[in-house]
């Protein structure tokens, strides 16, 4: 376009990408903020608005959230994952209320993630929920099968008894088939039932040599590991997979004593399914990657396992995407090793549910409708990987949340088509022109065991974030949806905001008036505290919860002055403002005729909020911000530079009413001063004495 810039337009077009990008949408830019300003017991409650498993999913999702973040066009994306587990270890809080008993019960066949966030889902609707497990031990695969360094039992067990709180019952060992079957449930008032099976037998390949006793299954292998105490001392374990489970074989294996631990896969090392991360750290310890190399067959000497024939993988997927793998004949290589483990995939165990008369198809699959997630049997529904196939934890809770709303439908007697839910487009990706413009902060990297030490046992890898670490990472949220737009009919196309902007992203629209490009905003607010119209609003509540704050602040103020003067200090929330050091050392050590009012960053505060606080009784005001050695984390710009011309601007009607200009006082503090606040107020307060005998 002639002026430069992209997506002249204004608008919102959509929810932040990182909300899209969670397959069960969760508030990510809510509770991240929420860490920013040090409430993790709120942001732990937004959390649990739609994710009961907050527990797992802060220490083992995906986080596919992640990989959409628009941080990533500037620097890195957010730590959501560990940030998520952040709110857990540092928050507390409790589920949202369920709505009133409806008096229908369902059974969930499964206490995976995929069955737990269905039971946590209709419970909050009001039905009764009972869970079935077939194992002694509540979690499904993640309980039974993901290693111990990854997700500990006391992870799980927080969440499972979160969910008993909220008034979902279990019973473990029964087996759906073979102790309980469809009639059964449906003679006990359950009028649904959902199987949440997922996925826990594992495959193998009909090659030569695989029937050896030394070459075992992934799931057998890692429930032997986690379970058993099953060691591998001295053995050369070769590892047939590129997936997350083979990784989590291999390194598995590293644990219980393998002299050696080689993987190989068809896959090229760039085409390995497994995440990066889950690579990085098994060739981190120890693990020999074999890529493009395809099994051929298991050697056997002397009745044991000496290794395996491979042959060159040329290609794994077709020209459409299938899987369809090439193999060079005439190139091969031999892999040492005596015990051979298969991680190439997993199936569900269906039998018993063949056995209750459920059908399947020709190959051995569930059968369901996928409009409405029903089997053909009356009042038994398909949920998870069950029915979708391997897929993460996260992703197969939306399917399960999906599954919720058939059942809903069901037992209400309504209709209801998956296809009817409507996904929210995302915000498109930052512009390059205000991209730019944007402060590059670090991520916090997460405190890590090293790999020669987390190599000798099954204990947890990774150790989280402090409240400072994940009060700092939360900062670099660019709040994205969360900032400024335009009230048109107020505007005057006076460009004072393009003026303001640091981030580019007001501009001059082809017909020469003022556009906001509020799709790209950073949130900052500077705009809002300049607009001479008052023509900009912010779409998020994040100030309007701060100017709520005032009047209680002023009224206590007013009502515990006794003589000493009513000092209000109106401050950042971020930063070192966010940390106990404040909040748990001033704060409930102030004076009590001082009072506090957080503002989501000084930027925010203009000068009409600065005359409400003398209006409304205060004797002086502080505004306190941050220096310029606590600004390296902030992504803000400019925000004491602008805080300083409305100081002044204050300062100068303060005078001209009559009153004393240093009333009101603006302070810069580094994160030492602010945590020791309280020098500050007593210098204000002393300030002020000396102006009262004036």
């Amino acid at each position: 376009m002639s002026n430069g810039h992209s997506e002249l337009k204004e608008g919102h077009p959509g929810i932040p990408p990182c909300e899209a990008g969670c397959p069960i949408h969760q508030e990510v830019r809510e509770y991240l903020r929420l860490i920013a300003v040090g409430d993790f017991d709120r942001s732990l409650e937004a959390v649990m608005r739609a994710n009961p498993l907050a527990s797992v999913c802060g220490t083992i999702c995906a986080h596919h959230c992640e990989d959409e973040c628009r941080r990533q066009n500037v620097d890195e994306p957010l730590s959501i994952r560990v940030l998520k587990r952040a709110a857990v270890e540092h928050g507390k809080a409790d589920f949202p209320t369920s709505k009133p008993a409806n008096g229908k019960k369902v059974a969930v066949i499964g206490s995976g993630p995929a069955g737990l966030i269905a039971a946590f889902d209709l419970v909050l609707e009001g039905y009764g929920v009972t869970v079935f497990e077939r194992e002694k031990d509540l979690g499904g695969a993640p309980r039974n099968f993901i290693p111990l360094y990854r997700l500990p039992d006391e992870t799980i067990d927080l969440d499972i008894e979160n969910l008993k709180k909220v008034g979902v019952e279990f019973k473990a060992g029964v087996e759906f088939g073979t102790d309980i079957g469809v009639e059964d449930l449906k003679n006990g008032g359950y009028g649904a039932v959902i199987l949440a099976l997922g996925l826990t037998a594992s495959r193998g390949l009909p090659i030569p040599g695989a029937d050896h006793e030394d070459v075992l299954l992934a799931l057998e292998f890692l429930r032997a590991s986690k379970r058993e105490g099953y060691r591998l001392d001295g053995r050369e374990v070769i590892v047939i997979g590129g997936g997350n489970v083979a990784m989590d074989v291999a390194r598995s294996a590293v644990r219980c004593g393998a002299s050696k631990v080689r993987l190989a896969c068809l896959e090229s090392y760039d085409e390995m399914p497994a995440f990066s991360w889950e690579i990085e750290e098994a060739e981190e310890e120890g693990v020999e990657l074999n890529c493009s190399w395809g099994p051929d067959a298991i050697k056997v000497e002397n009745g044991r396992i000496s290794g395996m024939e491979t042959k060159e993988c040329t290609a794994v997927f077709d020209e459409e995407g299938r899987f369809s793998p090439c193999f060079n004949e005439e190139k091969k290589t031999f892999i040492p090793g005596d015990l051979v483990i298969f991680a190439i995939g997993q199936a569900s165990d269906l039998e018993m549910v063949k056995k209750v008369g459920i059908p399947l198809d020709e190959r051995g699959n569930l059968v369901y409708d996928r409009d409405t997630m029903k089997t053909p049997v009356e009042g038994v529904f398909a949920c998870g990987e069950v029915a979708t196939g391997p897929s993460t934890a996260v992703q197969a809770m939306a399917n399960a949340k999906i599954t919720v709303l058939c059942v809903d439908s069901y037992l209400k007697g309504k209709t209801f088509v998956a296809d009817q839910v409507q996904e929210e487009e995302p915000l498109p990706e930052l512009a390059e022109d205000v991209a730019e413009t944007v402060k590059k902060i670090d991520r916090q990297q997460v405190p890590m065991v090293s790999p020669e030490v987390r190599c000798q046992n099954f204990l947890p890898i990774e150790r989280g974030y402090s409240m400072a670490m994940a009060v700092w990472e939360s900062r670099r949220c660019l709040g994205c949806g969360a900032g400024a737009q335009r009230v048109v009919e107020k505007c005057a196309d006076c460009l004072t905001c393009l003026r303001t902007c640091p981030y580019n992203v007001p501009v001059v629209g082809d017909e020469g008036g003022v556009l906001i490009r509020d799709f790209q905003c950073q949130a900052c607010g500077l705009c809002l505290t300049v607009c001479p119209n008052l023509a900009i609003e912010f779409r998020s509540p994040y100030i309007s919860e701060a100017e709520e704050q005032m009047r209680p602040a002023l009224d206590k103020l007013k009502a515990s002055r006794n003589g000493s003067p009513a000092v209000l200090i109106l401050s950042c929330a971020y930063g070192a403002y966010a940390l106990p050091e404040f909040n748990e050392g001033f704060l409930r050590s102030k004076p009590d005729s001082v009072e506090v009012v957080k503002f989501p960053c000084i930027s925010k505060i203009d000068t009409t909020h600065i005359l409400k606080a003398f209006s409304g009784g205060a004797d002086s005001v502080l505004v306190a911000g941050c220096a310029e050695d606590n600004q390296e984390d902030c992504p803000f710009q400019k925000t004491m530079y602008w805080a300083g011309h409305r100081v002044t601007r204050v300062k100068s009607l303060l005078e001209e009413m009559g009153l004393e200009g240093d009333r009101l006082s603006l302070v810069a503090l580094t994160p030492d001063e602010v945590s020791n606040f309280g020098e500050a107020v007593v210098e204000n307060m002393e300030k002020f004495k000396e102006l009262g005998k004036r």
